[in-house]
C-alpha cells in the first residue's frame, strides 16, 4: 500500500471521527433536554402533591381545634350545670332547713300553749285544794263544837243520875270511874287507829315520793325498733356492681348474712331487711366495705363478712367495757362484760335490752341511795338482772333462774344473785336490794312508749320459722327474710341431691303448715349451690 492510499484513509477516519464527535454531541444535548423536562415536570408534580398536602395537614389542624373547642365547651357546659345542681340542692336543703325551723318554731309556740295552760289548770287546783282545807277546818271546828256540847251534856247526865239514883259517894265515884274509864278506852282505841292510818298514809306517800323521785331524775327515751338498715351510697352506678351478673352478687351477700337486700329506685340507698340486728349490722358494714374496696363477687364477699363478723365480736365487748366503765361497775368478769356487751343487739317486746338495763341500773341507784341502801351494789344488780336473756346457748330454764345461775358461776355478791333470780319470783327475796331490782325493772318496761309486744312476738316468731326448717337434715343456714313470707334454706350440695331439694322445700312447706300460725303465705325456697374448688402451685 503506497503513502496515498495510507493519507486518505487517514483523512477518511479523521472524517468519521468528526462525523461522530457531532452525532454524539447532538444526541447528548437531545438526552439532557429530555431529562431536565422530565426533572421540571417531576418538580412541579412534587410542588402540587406538597401543596394538597399542606392543605389537608391544615383542615386537620383546623378539625382538631374546633373538636378541642367542642369538648372544652361542653366541659365547661357540664361543670356549670354540675355546679347549678349543687347550689340547686343546697338551696334545696336551706328551704328544708328553714321548714324545720318553722315547724319546731310553731312546735315550740304549742308546747308553750300547753305550759301556759297546765299552769292555769294548776292555779285553779291550787285555789280548790285551799277552798277544801278551809271547809275542813270549819267542819273540824264544828266537830269540836259539838263534842264539847256532847261532853257538857254527859256531865249533865251524871249528876242527874247522882241525884236521881241517890247513890252513896263512893258507888257514884266507881261508877263515875267505871264510865271515865270506858270512855278514856274508847278514845285511847280511835286515837291509836288515827296514828296506825296517818302511819300508813304517810309511808304511801313516803314510798310514791321515793318512786317518783327516782323516775324524775332519770332521763329516758322511747324505744324505737327497726326492722331495716339504710346503706347511703355516693352514685346509683353503684347498684350495679352489688348486684352483679345475673344477681349473683346480691345473692352470695344474703346468704352469707342472712338478710334481705333491696336494690330499688331509691336514691343513693340500699335498704337492708331482716328481724336479726346483729345480722343487719354485719351486712351494712360489709357492704360498706365491698364498696370502698370496689372488688365485689362472690369470693370477696364471703371474704369480708366473715371478717366483718369477727369485728362484731370485739365490738360487743368493747360495748360492754364501755357501759360498765360508764356506769362505774368495777370487778366485773370479762365473760359478764362480753354478755353487757351482746344486750346492745338484743331486745326484750321492742325495748333495747341494754338501754333497758342501764335505766334500771341508773333507777336502782337512785331509789336505793334515797332509802339509804348500797347504791353501786344495787346498780350493779340492776345492769345484770336480765344476763340470762343474751346466754348464746338454748336453755329450758326462765333467764331469771339463767341469768342467777351465770351471775354464781362468776362469784358475784350474794345480793345481786338473790336480786337477779328473785326480779320475776322465781325465788324467794332475801335481801333488800331484791324490791328495788323488781320495782325498777317494772318501771322501766311499764312506762309509755317502753316497749312493744307485736315487734316481740314477731322476733320469735321468725326465729320458730328458721329453727324448724334448720333441723331438717342437710340443711346448712336457713333465713326468713320479706317480713316472714319468704324461708331461703341453703343446703350442703354433697348430702342433697337436686331432686332431693325439691322434695325438702315440699316437706318444709308440709311442716310449716301443720305446725305454726302465720298470715297470708310462705315460700319455702331451697338453694343448692355446687362448688369446684383447686389450686395451682
Amino acid at each position: 500500500m503506497n503513502t496515498t492510499n495510507w493519507l486518505m484513509l487517514f483523512l477518511d477516519n479523521i472524517v468519521m471521527i468528526g462525523i461522530g464527535i457531532y452525532v454524539g454531541r447532538k444526541l447528548l444535548s437531545r438526552v439532557s433536554s429530555k431529562r431536565q423536562k422530565e426533572a421540571e415536570d417531576q418538580a412541579a408534580i412534587i410542588l402540587k402533591n406538597a401543596e394538597a398536602q399542606a392543605e389537608t395537614i391544615k383542615k386537620d389542624r383546623i378539625l382538631e381545634a374546633k373538636e378541642k373547642y367542642l369538648k372544652l365547651k361542653a366541659e365547661f357546659e357540664e361543670t356549670t350545670n354540675q355546679k347549678r345542681n349543687i347550689l340547686q340542692q343546697n338551696e334545696n336543703k336551706l328551704k328544708q332547713r328553714e321548714q324545720q325551723l318553722n315547724q319546731q318554731a310553731e312546735q315550740q309556740r304549742a308546747r308553750d300553749g300547753e305550759l301556759n295552760q297546765q299552769r292555769n289548770e294548776l292555779n285553779q287546783q291550787k285555789n280548790s285544794l285551799q277552798q277544801q282545807i278551809d271547809a275542813l277546818n270549819r267542819r273540824r271546828e264544828e266537830v269540836d263544837r259539838r263534842q264539847q256540847e256532847a261532853d257538857r251534856m254527859l256531865a249533865d247526865q251524871v249528876a242527874q243520875l247522882e241525884k236521881i239514883a241517890g247513890l252513896s259517894a263512893d258507888q257514884a265515884r266507881e261508877q263515875l270511874i267505871d264510865t271515865l274509864k270506858a270512855e278514856a278506852e274508847t278514845r285511847a282505841s280511835s286515837y291509836i287507829k288515827n296514828i296506825v292510818e296517818e302511819a300508813k298514809l304517810t309511808a304511801t306517800k313516803e314510798a310514791k315520793k321515793v318512786v317518783i323521785e327516782t323516775i324524775q331524775r332519770t332521763a329516758t327515751e322511747h324505744a324505737i325498733e327497726n326492722c331495716v338498715s339504710v346503706f347511703n351510697i355516693e352514685s346509683d352506678d353503684v347498684k350495679g356492681k352489688v348486684i352483679g351478673r345475673e344477681g349473683r352478687n346480691i345473692r352470695a351477700l344474703e346468704a352469707a348474712t342472712g338478710v334481705e337486700i333491696i336494690v330499688d329506685d331509691t336514691p343513693e340507698a340500699i335498704i337492708i331487711s331482716g328481724f336479726d340486728p346483729v345480722r343487719r349490722e354485719i351486712a351494712r358494714l360489709s357492704l360498706h366495705r365491698l364498696v370502698q374496696d370496689g372488688r365485689i363477687h362472690p369470693a370477696r364477699i364471703e371474704e369480708i363478712v366473715a371478717k366483718t363478723r369477727k369485728n362484731i365480736e370485739d365490738e360487743i365487748v368493747e360495748i360492754g367495757e364501755r357501759t360498765v366503765i360508764d356506769l362505774g361497775i368495777h370487778g366485773l368478769h370479762p365473760e359478764l362484760i362480753k354478755m353487757v356487751g351482746r344486750m346492745r343487739f338484743r331486745s326484750s317486746y321492742g325495748q333495747n335490752l341494754l338501754q333497758h338495763s342501764r335505766e334500771v341500773a341508773k333507777l336502782c341507784a337512785t331509789m336505793a341511795a334515797e332509802l339509804g341502801l348500797n347504791a353501786k351494789l344495787a346498780k350493779r344488780a340492776g345492769l345484770l338482772h336480765d344476763i340470762g336473756k343474751v346466754w348464746p346457748e338454748e336453755a329450758e330454764l326462765p333467764h331469771a333462774i339463767l341469768g342467777m345461775e351465770l351471775a354464781k358461776k362468776y362469784k358475784e355478791n350474794p345480793e345481786v344473785i338473790n336480786a337477779i333470780g328473785a326480779h320475776h319470783d322465781e325465788i324467794e327475796m332475801t335481801s333488800m336490794i331484791s324490791p328495788i331490782v323488781q320495782v325498777c325493772d317494772a318501771v322501766s318496761g311499764s312506762r309509755p312508749g317502753a316497749r312493744r309486744e307485736m315487734m316481740e312476738s314477731y322476733i320469735k316468731r321468725l326465729k320458730e320459722l328458721e329453727e324448724l326448717a334448720g333441723n331438717f337434715p342437710g340443711v346448712t343456714k336457713c333465713y326468713a327474710i320479706q317480713a316472714g313470707r319468704e324461708l331461703r334454706i341453703m343446703v350442703d350440695a354433697d348430702h342433697v341431691s337436686d331432686e332431693r331439694a325439691g322434695v325438702l322445700s315440699y316437706e318444709i312447706s308440709q311442716k310449716i303448715e301443720k305446725e305454726m300460725q302465720y298470715p297470708g303465705q310462705i315460700k319455702v325456697t331451697v338453694i343448692r349451690e355446687m362448688r369446684a374448688v383447686a389450686y395451682a402451685k
